[in-house]
């Protein structure tokens, strides 16, 4: 469970310093920009425009009348909510090296490129994914682990690995939404005060409608790319991971202990740090490693060099040192939502939204909208299910809805989007992970467009919105009240 606070409300907010709706949309609008300009236009890493940000958004507090003390209060606030991605960043980074000099990710690629074939391996890797996504209730970690794996088995099958990564992410977040051990969905059950399994029935629906429909697209692609398989790829794979390593189901030791824990209950991290010791243990025991050179690969990764060029590229690793990168990022992420909250720019936001929403269907589909939109600012699936999950609770009552209804918009929003964010932490980590950037592997990511959608067809419609109507007609008079009180405001 990741560390929470409590989000500013916006009637918390100190009067003086509120910033007006107007006021509060420029430095949503700066950040947009810089980030836009940096990477579209520019070409630069996310790094300056993240630091851009802060200092305008940072500005802007100041102006507002907040002293240096309340923004870096923000900030140690947004990097509390991301302490455990930040820890989970650099613990997966050595995990996989390790795990590729143990020969447990090697002769992961090495039996799958012996059972997959083109036309199946799409769709089998999104369920394969998602079953055990479900079963450890971490996306990232199925990311990182048999992630990896099948970015190599994909390459051995011509299957373009943006793709492979695409199916993959799919599947992870789909299994992780439905499950029980998964700490966003434990979130968002938590801050919207509603039953655990209450939750996850009420997300079952959508969640099966966008997952089916991804593993049907996921069907088709796979029909269009049988038979592509370069001649001779998968001998040259596998005889090249045979040559440099031992490949043996023996070397599925670290899979076992980290999985085995994971269904036991325990908590990510120490799962995790349990798979290193594990494949640094395997690579003593089956590759005839030295203690020192297995720890010095979890530090500084792994380059393999044997006579497919292939393996050599996929099987490359930057170790524990390699995550610099990715952590700079999203620690700098992490500062700018964590300012964007703490002056209140947040609060003002979702309390124009709320003042606006006139029917349940329209205040679900909203709260989509506004996990999705936290996503973005935020560069944090936490925030994004913490914030409009504490805001909105009161007006869900308003008009009749339960918390579950609540609780399901911001996970089926907010959660699976994020990783769409080429500077969101989840974005950060799954393309360090795989080794596809963002921009690359976000078309073929087609759980996280079915997943809001689906969502907002159903607020649309109606179906499976269940509002009472004494209630709801109740919360359109108080939601036409608040817009009136609201106008004649700082807004």
């Amino acid at each position: 469970m990741a560390r929470s606070f409590t989000p500013t409300a916006y009637d918390d907010l100190d009067p003086d310093r509120r910033p007006s709706l107007a006021a509060a949309l420029v430095p949503v609008l700066a950040v947009v920009a810089f980030l836009g300009i940096g990477s579209a236009v520019l070409g630069l890493d996310p790094h300056p425009p993240l630091l851009w940000s802060i200092a305008f958004v940072g500005a802007f507090g100041l102006w507002l009348g907040y002293d240096w003390d309340d923004l870096f209060d923000g900030i140690a606030n947004g990097l509390v909510m991301g302490l455990q991605a930040l820890l989970i960043i650099f613990t997966i980074y050595g995990l996989i090296a390790t795990w590729v000099s143990a020969g447990t990710i090697p002769s992961l690629m090495y039996y799958g490129l012996e059972i997959l074939s083109p036309t199946t391996f799409l769709p089998a890797a999104a369920v394969l994914a998602a079953v055990v996504a479900f079963a450890i209730g971490s996306s990232w970690t199925t990311v990182g682990t048999l992630g990896v794996a099948f970015v190599g088995i994909g390459a051995g099958l011509g299957v373009p690995a943006p793709m492979t990564v695409g199916a993959v992410l799919s599947g992870a977040y789909a299994g992780d939404k439905q499950s029980p051990l998964s700490d966003t969905t434990n979130l968002a059950a938590g801050v919207t005060n509603t039953d655990l399994y209450g939750h996850i029935r009420r997300m079952r629906t959508g969640t099966a409608v966008a997952f089916g429909l991804a593993v049907i697209a996921f069907a088709a692609v796979g029909l269009q790319i049988s038979g592509s398989i370069p001649a001779g790829q998968i001998t040259d794979i596998q005889n090249g991971l045979t040559e440099t390593y031992a490949i043996t189901v023996v070397a599925f030791i670290p899979l076992v202990v980290t999985f085995g824990l994971a269904l036991r209950g325990y908590a990510a991290l120490p799962t995790l740090v349990a798979g290193v010791f594990a494949g640094a243990f395997t690579t003593i025991l089956l590759q005839g490693v030295g203690f020192v050179a297995a720890w010095e690969t979890f530090m500084y990764g792994t380059a393999p060099e044997s006579a497919s060029e292939t393996v050599n590229e996929l099987l490359a690793t930057g170790g524990l040192t390699g995550s610099a990168w990715t952590i700079t990022v999203v620690v700098a992420a992490l500062s700018l939502g964590g300012i964007l909250e703490r002056t209140g720019v947040l609060a003002v936001i979702a309390h124009a939204f709320t003042s606006a929403v006139r029917s349940p269907g329209a205040l679900v589909a909203g709260t989509g909208v506004s996990a999705i939109f936290i996503n973005a600012l935020t560069a944090q699936q936490y925030m994004s299910i913490v914030l409009p999950g504490v805001t909105l609770r009161n007006t869900y009552d308003e008009f009749g809805l339960d918390t579950d209804q609540l609780s399901r918009a911001v996970e089926a929003a907010g959660t699976p989007t994020g990783a769409l964010f080429p500077w969101h932490a989840g974005a950060v980590f799954m393309a360090s992970a795989t080794g596809v950037p963002t921009l690359e592997y976000a078309p073929y990511y087609l759980f996280a467009y079915f997943s809001p959608l689906v969502l907002f067809g159903m607020a649309l419609t109606g179906y499976t919105i269940d509002a009472s109507p004494t209630s709801a007609d109740a919360g359109a008079d108080g939601a036409e009240a608040s817009a009136a009180v609201a106008s004649g405001g700082d807004d």
